[in-house]
């Protein structure tokens, strides 16, 4: 009993599914509609984005010909530094050890010392900044251990997927908004491409080096950046909406009112167009159709059989529904 029960409850559920079904799809249709528009000029930019850490372009360490003890540091971290400025002052072991000692002599004798042996300078290999200080006054250190970090200056590697490297140049604009300060744009210019891609998770990059014009003083090494690279910018030319657009047999068509009877808008014709740059949302005429010609896209609407509305669930219902007779 309990299966024929369930038998007779699942063929009622089916049954009524069947029945709704039926009834909706009886109720509503495709109706084909066409809205106007007119052909007019516009702008097209073609961009690429991709993101980067920004990092000097190249990197110096600071490191001593020999172990011994800082001195004196004379230059802080952001300092801007010509090559072979001065950074510092160093003391080797040895002559630390005999400043040690004379100092037991009192400060006539440590001066004595340090006239008869001078200290010995750090100096700027390169002009840049100073971006790391590793060393403060009095800090001994190896011939190892790197005491200040320059950058002569500071660009963006961004990477570009594989299949818009084609379309970066040299010398190409391109804008920075760093995530620290999103309300900022840098102008910049493609500076450098790699030549050996990068494959992370199936995904091919290359690295390219964007170059600020003015590297801001906010600008810090290691910061997250968004580039934008402009590939193409079109201004004034005749744009339509690409969804305008049909391709039929490798031939690109716009659909016309029939000159013959321009208020018809059911029987339009068509006109094959030479097409030009895009964005996806717009695309560029260039011959075909002219400025304030009137074009007419397709457009699809679900109406309702019985009183014509151009939806199912209108709340008016229909006509009957509406005291209609």
């Amino acid at each position: 009993m309990n299966t024929k029960k369930i038998a007779i409850a699942l063929l009622l559920l089916l049954l009524t599914g069947f029945i709704t079904f039926k009834l909706l799809k009886n109720k509503t249709e495709s109706v084909l509609n066409y809205s106007e528009y007119t052909v007019k000029k516009g702008n097209i930019k073609i961009q690429i984005l991709s993101t980067g850490v920004v990092q000097p372009e190249n990197k110096v360490e600071i490191k001593p010909p020999i172990a011994g003890r800082i001195e004196k540091v004379l230059v802080m971290e952001g300092a801007r530094v010509k090559k072979g400025q001065i950074l510092a002052w160093m003391s080797s072991t040895e002559r630390a050890a005999m400043l040690d000692a004379a100092s037991s002599g009192g400060p006539a004798e440590v001066k004595e010392w340090e006239a008869m042996y001078k200290a010995t300078p750090i100096l700027a290999a390169i002009n840049g900044t100073i971006i790391q200080k590793n060393v403060e006054s009095g800090q001994t250190f190896t011939t190892q251990d790197a005491l200040l970090v320059m950058s002569d200056r500071l660009t963006v590697k961004a990477q570009v997927d594989e299949t818009d490297i084609a379309q970066i140049k040299l010398k190409q604009s391109a804008k920075i908004i760093l995530d620290a300060y999103p309300e900022e744009t840098v102008n910049a210019l493609v500076d450098q491409i790699a030549y050996d891609a990068k494959t992370v998770n199936n995904v091919t990059t290359y690295i390219v080096d964007v170059l600020p014009e003015i590297a801001p003083a906010y600008m810090r090494s290691g910061m997250t950046a968004n580039v934008t690279f402009d590939v193409q910018n079109k201004k004034d030319i005749i744009v339509i909406p690409t969804e305008a657009i049909k391709n039929n047999d490798g031939k690109s068509l716009v659909l016309i009112p029939n000159p013959q009877n321009p208020k018809d808008k059911e029987k339009p014709i068509e006109r094959e167009v030479q097409l030009g740059l895009t964005d996806g949302k717009k695309t560029e005429i260039l011959s075909g159709v002219n400025e304030g010609d009137i074009i007419l896209i397709q457009q699809f609407k679900i109406s309702d059989k019985k009183s014509g509305s151009s939806s199912p669930f209108s709340p008016m219902g229909s006509p009957k529904n509406r005291g209609g007779k």
